[in-house]
């Protein structure tokens, strides 16, 4: 029964995700601006989840780290600002698809930073990767108006911030993923609201009352309560169901594109999403042989 309950909680959390470039659609505010109120509403919820399940943060065990966590803090709220740019340029499917990329651009620093030998496998996987991410591009047919490059480049520097954070956090190690997350919220402040003050300014007063209902949708279930069942899963999970199930985020976000949106996709975007998606997939998994004493 556990085991159920924690797997909902993982799946319901990359449901959620994948719905996420709806909702900021539908909120009439700079991209900035989006994140600015996503963090704060963040901080409040899940600083709330860790006064209630009375979860303490020892400062001095993580003294440390804390440039770190402030470093990753920021490459989130840039990751954040990108991504949502992203959705204003190009398709929801194709901004999201570029946006996962990052597991590749890991996989090509992996062994420049921690020293790690390239193995054959992923040398193909990042050759069939880079090809899905030529097609979803549309180089082919560059001229159609659908498809915007701009859009593509901020989704690629969005994938680019996220690696940089999935990166920092490889040398974090003394403090749990919610309380890690917390601080990593609370960090990305620091450069969101000078960007949001130097930029497009504070704009919450505009919004109508339905064009508010999803700032909170975004900030309150998308951020807060998303990332602590992800989270609170997560660690009960095999790496590779987490590797499998992680892949409903960007399918969900492709059908909320194609239904909800009325986006159109062409074929070799799809081939190309599929390419990504199957070989990132394939490289995350490691095929191990069952012990012959288990039945």
């Amino acid at each position: 029964m556990k085991n159920i309950k924690t797997l909902s909680y993982f799946i319901i959390s990359m449901i959620v995700f994948g719905t996420l470039g709806w909702f900021v659609r539908n909120v009439p505010l700079a991209s900035g601006e989006i994140a600015l109120y996503r963090a704060i509403m963040a901080i409040i919820l899940v600083g709330t989840y860790l006064l209630i399940t009375k979860q303490k943060i020892e400062f001095k065990k993580i003294k440390k780290e804390i440039p770190l966590l402030i470093l990753s803090g920021i490459a989130m709220g840039i990751n954040w600002v990108l991504l949502f740019e992203a959705y204003n340029y190009t398709t929801v499917t194709v901004a999201t698809l570029s946006y996962y990329f990052a597991p590749v651009i890991v996989m090509i620093l992996c062994p420049i930073l921690f020293k790690e030998k390239m193995t054959l496998k992923q040398i193909i996987c990042f050759i069939a990767s880079s090809i899905g991410l030529v097609l979803v591009m549309g180089i082919t047919n560059i001229g159609k108006e659908a498809l915007n490059l701009k859009g593509i480049g901020l989704g690629l520097g969005a994938a680019c911030f996220y690696a940089t954070v999935i990166l920092i956090n490889k040398f974090i190690k003394n403090i749990d993923g919610i309380q890690r997350t917390f601080i990593q919220f609370i960090s990305s402040l620091i450069v969101l609201i000078p960007y949001v003050l130097l930029t497009s300014g504070i704009n919450i007063v505009s919004l109508q009352g339905s064009e508010l209902i999803y700032l909170l949708i975004i900030g309150l279930i998308h951020t807060g309560v998303s990332y602590c069942l992800y989270f609170s899963s997560l660690k009960e999970l095999s790496g590779q169901k987490v590797s499998i199930l992680s892949y409903i985020d960007p399918l969900v976000a492709i059908l909320v594109s194609y239904f909800l949106l009325s986006e159109t996709i062409t074929l070799p975007q799809i081939l190309g999403g599929i390419l990504i998606i199957i070989f990132t997939l394939f490289n995350e998994i490691s095929i191990k042989k069952t012990p012959k004493n288990i039945s």
